[in-house]
């Protein structure tokens, strides 16, 4: 009877669905993302306009990477089962909303911390060497864009004192009638996968690592943000008579002084 415990226990390991595997490796991981300061400010309904602003740059680049790499891998037999672009794709929505509040030449005016660098240049390597791996960036991003996305762009437009949910794109999902139908589909799909033992155990990781580098990101833009208040502050008191550009150049002139200085201190870390 003891001989055969060992064997219903690995078979019932074997037999977890990836999805299930994911949510538990990532449970510590998710809630320190959520407790960010970033994210509590969201929790709280009080996230700021700069706020808002330099998350878009970053979720930009982040999706501009995913995106290009999930259309490059589309038909590799990891990537094919949860490639839904017309659903879940989010670059068009980003653009849209950062043309929204910053003109037709946004472009030119993108600003990310070095985490966000990071994340990016991640999502490329993988999506080169190792396909299979976009997976579980493509499920804790989109999936949790899902689940939030409605409450997170209510807490947006009213903290913002939005009239419109222009600018707030990012959040809709139009190819998408039921939220919760399409996480159970996207589940089943991605439960269908057929990885080895080896590759299942990568994506664990790498869905951990994909929290960690949010968590980054996060952190990187609270302090980036921070560092730009304290600029902007300094500078007001120390000469506001000599110094008259206007507030949108005075802020962009502190995240160019806090991507600096949070760039050194990653570096030196």
């Amino acid at each position: 009877c003891n001989s055969t415990k060992p064997r219903s226990s690995a078979n019932n390991l074997i037999n977890v669905d990836l999805s299930d595997q994911i949510k538990a490796a990532t449970k510590e991981n998710h809630f320190r993302a959520e407790n960010t300061q970033l994210m509590l400010s969201y929790q709280k309904g009080q996230i700021t306009l700069q706020q808002y602003k330099v998350l878009l740059f970053s979720l930009y680049e982040i999706y501009k990477a995913l995106e290009e790499e999930l259309d490059r891998n589309s038909s590799h037999p990891a990537v094919a089962p949860i490639y839904f672009p017309q659903e879940l794709a989010r670059l068009e929505s980003l653009e849209s909303d950062l043309e929204y509040f910053f003109g037709q030449d946004w472009e030119k005016r993108v600003i990310v911390p070095a985490a966000t660098q990071r994340y990016k240049q991640r999502l490329r390597k993988i999506g080169q060497e190792n396909p299979e791996l976009l997976v579980a960036h493509a499920y804790t991003r989109y999936l949790g864009d899902l689940s939030g996305g409605q409450v997170l762009g209510k807490i947006t437009q009213k903290s913002l004192g939005l009239s419109s949910k222009e600018g707030l794109s990012f959040f809709s999902f139009p190819g998408v009638s039921s939220p919760n139908r399409f996480k159970q589909l996207y589940r089943s799909r991605m439960n269908s996968v057929e990885l080895t033992e080896e590759e299942k155990a990568a994506v664990l990781e790498e869905a951990v690592e994909a929290f960690e580098l949010n968590i980054q990101v996060f952190d990187d833009l609270q302090k980036m943000l921070s560092i730009a208040t304290e600029t902007h502050q300094s500078r007001s008191d120390v000469g506001a008579a000599r110094f008259t550009a206007s507030p949108v150049l005075q802020f962009a002139v502190g995240l160019c002084v806090a991507l600096a200085t949070v760039g050194a201190a990653m570096y030196g870390m």
